[in-house]
């Protein structure tokens, strides 16, 4: 249904549509558990954005469901830090965002760390693209050791140790620079 839906079958959307929604608001319930009790930012605003960006997209070749949900964790991310950098850029008096008092509140206390957590992740993909792939399918998208190794179409066990030797690195970068 994917497939077909990628290439403009909106019937497929339709029926797709449940099964998606269901699907990204697992994914996004995964990253916001992680969040301070009493976040404002809700798992539903965050699956009704990356809904909206997702069918958005025309004639998108799905490959497969690995293949649709990489592209939703990629969103994930950067929809957070587009709001992080939003509220930073506001919070030290510019006007060049505009954001949202609910956003605002959202974003009030873990900003500067998803901020600082992206750019290490950006250093990161430079020396291991795939380092960095892992830590963001797993941290913002949720998925499991098993959908991240089919997603890159490698072994459970290097996604493990990929997971591994990010999470040290980025923990080392963070703390360098006061973010941990």
């Amino acid at each position: 249904m994917l497939i077909a839906w990628g290439g403009g079958d909106k019937a497929a959307g339709e029926c797709l549509a449940p099964v998606l929604e269901k699907e990204l608001h697992r994914v996004a319930a995964h990253y916001m558990a992680g969040e301070r009790p009493g976040h404002v930012l809700q798992t539903t605003a965050l699956v009704n954005e990356v809904y909206l960006r997702l069918i958005d997209w025309k004639r998108v070749e799905w490959r497969d469901r690995a293949h649709f949900f990489a592209a939703a964790s990629q969103m994930m991310r950067h929809i957070l830090v587009d709001y992080a950098r939003a509220w930073k850029r506001k919070k030290r008096g510019g006007d060049a965002v505009e954001v949202s008092l609910s956003e605002a509140a959202a974003l009030g206390t873990g900003t500067s760390d998803l901020v600082a957590l992206d750019e290490a992740l950006e250093a990161l993909e430079k020396l291991s693209p795939r380092q960095s792939r892992t830590v963001e399918l797993r941290f913002f998208g949720g998925l499991s050791l098993e959908e991240t190794a089919e997603v890159l179409g490698v072994s459970v066990g290097t996604v493990r140790r990929d997971w591994s030797l990010a999470r040290a690195w980025l923990f080392r970068e963070l703390s360098r620079k006061g973010g941990v």
